[in-house]
């Protein structure tokens, strides 16, 4: 690891239990396994080959590098303004946590290690590209036509990104969280 870090602070946690939709509710605190959070429905080690691995038969069982879903704050306000709207929930976009503080999160390069007060370290395995299931989410919610075909050019480089878990622990709204490269 280098020496260079940043330190943010999580804002809120979100577990998603629901079967059939994206979103996510949100509780003060996760406990998170190596599978991901305890209770998430994206947990586990594996998972089925989707539209985001072409290069798989749809339904593959592949290893689960989506274990854990990763939101700005920031980043949110910037696709509320795409959208020429008051806000854009994390629990919409189905994340398991909304960090504030952190500059340019979507970028945050693979490996990264998001280390939180409890010891707990997930390592970033990349952008969470958008696609139009978070805009209907946002757009049912908001009671707004066209957010869902808009949403994915107003999220583009803003989505947030999915990581993995390397070592387990507890995540808590207001822990510090520091990324280190």
């Amino acid at each position: 690891m280098s020496d260079f870090t940043i330190a943010g602070r999580v804002a809120r946690v979100f577990v998603a239990r629901v079967s059939g939709t994206l979103v996510s509710a949100r509780v003060a605190r996760a406990t998170v396994l190596f599978g991901g959070f305890e209770g998430d429905k994206h947990a586990g080690w594996t998972r089925r080959a989707d539209a985001r691995v072409p290069w798989y038969r749809r339904g593959t069982i592949i290893r689960n590098e989506r274990q854990v879903s990763i939101v700005s704050s920031e980043e949110l306000a910037q696709i509320a303004l795409a959208l020429g709207v008051a806000e854009v929930r994390a629990e919409w976009l189905g994340a398991n946590l909304e960090l504030s503080g952190v500059p340019g999160l979507t970028m945050l390069a693979p490996r990264t290690r998001l280390v939180f007060a409890s010891g707990a370290v997930l390592t970033v395995e990349g952008e969470n590209m958008p696609c139009r299931g978070p805009g209907r989410a946002i757009q049912q919610a908001l009671g707004i036509r066209g957010i869902e075909t808009r949403f994915p050019k107003a999220a583009l480089h803003l989505r947030g990104i999915v990581a993995t878990v390397e070592l387990p622990g507890e995540i808590a709204e207001g822990d510090a969280v520091t990324l280190a490269t």
